[in-house]
């Protein structure tokens, strides 16, 4: 409380000085704008104001409030003009100077009112500095605060950067698969073909003929494994199953190559509330499925499990899937982490990831996804 009483009378000195230096920096810089140093003093004005803006969120931090910090100021074209183009376009510049200007009757109006309640009214002290506070802190946030659009553009962008890095790790992956799986026997099986091609064609005998066809048979066998190697990759890329036949037969087809003991249960069940059939959009499809393998795979890995569920169903516009397994638990989204990793991709769609993992089990992983449905898509 006595942080707060500090805050309310401190309101009217700081008030006084944003007052004073709002104002004449703005109102001469407004005046002279349509001279030569009239621009360039209003975007130092309000680049000031912007600092003091700091100042104020600093001082109500120290009291107790949650005030998140705004982006820095965005400069996008280097040179003192870009500076003052920045600062002029800056919609937390202007708001500052704005809360500097109504802080000093606010101030004023604090500073009296706290100051009567200190020395004739201190048993009604609590409550007032409580409601002063309560005043101030609407003050703050509604003009020093991040808008909730700023937080929206740094929400996405954080996710467009998830949705890069996984995408890049996606690329890294196929490359490193394609060259030291299918490519290597590729390259063996060109090599046996052509020594089998030699032999056929310089040395024509009974027991070159015999080799040739060893060649030619080892060959075959690295068709087929290199083939395999394939159709594994494609499957890690986007399964032909999930393109055709939609989520219930591609989970399944997961479930099926899960090596828990006792088996997956899979149910899936997206009918819309008039009892239509529909089927999502391809990417947040893909992103369910995915994420199902991965979870299924951990829980083969490491969780020790005996069965496992996997539920997936439409809620509105939500697409809910559930994961639980029996296994010891202690499954964790730290940064690094496999989980951590899943937990981006959804976020990147405006998803929700959840992992209820306690010591000893069970595990559950729910998470939503935004449902768009293709035929709304193409429309």
């Amino acid at each position: 409380m006595w942080r707060q009483v500090l805050q309310l009378v401190l309101n009217l000195p700081l008030g006084i000085v944003g007052f004073t230096f709002t104002v004449a920096l703005i109102s001469v810089g407004a005046a002279l704008s349509v001279t030569v140093v009239g621009l360039p003093l209003l975007a130092l004005g309000l680049a000031g104001c912007r600092r003091l803006g700091a100042l104020a969120r600093a001082r109500a931090r120290s009291a107790g409030s949650v005030v998140d910090e705004p982006d820095p100021l965005r400069v996008r074209r280097p040179g003192v003009a870009g500076w003052a183009t920045a600062s002029l376009t800056d919609g937390l510049g202007w708001r500052s100077a704005l809360y500097h200007v109504l802080l000093l009757p606010w101030g004023i109006l604090s500073f009296t009112v706290t100051v009567v309640f200190l020395l004739v009214g201190w048993p009604l002290l609590p409550w007032m500095v409580g409601f002063q506070t309560a005043i101030d802190r609407i003050l703050l946030e509604s003009l020093l605060a991040p808008t909730a659009l700023s937080e929206r553009v740094r929400e996405l962008e954080d996710d467009r950067g998830a949705v890069v890095d996984t995408a890049a790790a996606d690329l890294r992956r196929i490359e490193r698969d394609l060259h030291d799986g299918a490519q290597a026997r590729l390259v063996a099986l060109a090599m046996d073909l052509g020594l089998a091609k030699e032999k056929l064609t310089d040395e024509p005998t009974a027991d070159t003929v015999e080799a040739a066809a060893k060649m030619v048979g080892a060959a075959h066998g690295e068709v087929k494994l290199a083939l395999q190697e394939l159709r594994d990759l494609a499957r890690g890329i986007h399964p032909a199953v999930l393109t055709d036949r939609g989520l219930d037969a591609a989970l399944s087809a997961v479930a099926a190559r899960c090596t828990v003991p006792g088996g997956v249960k899979v149910h899936v069940d997206l009918r819309a509330t008039d009892g239509s059939a529909e089927r999502p959009d391809s990417a947040v499809e893909g992103i369910a499925y995915f994420t199902v393998s991965e979870l299924l795979t951990n829980v083969s890995k490491h969780a020790g499990a005996r069965t496992a569920t996997v539920d997936l169903w439409r809620a509105a516009d939500r697409l809910m899937l559930l994961v639980q397994d029996d296994g010891k638990g202690g499954a964790a989204s730290y940064p690094g982490s496999g989980l951590a990793g899943l937990a981006e991709r959804i976020r990147a769609v405006d998803g929700v990831f959840l992992v209820e993992s306690p010591a000893g089990g069970p595990t559950t992983v729910t998470i939503e996804l935004p449902w768009r449905t293709r035929t709304a898509r193409r429309a």
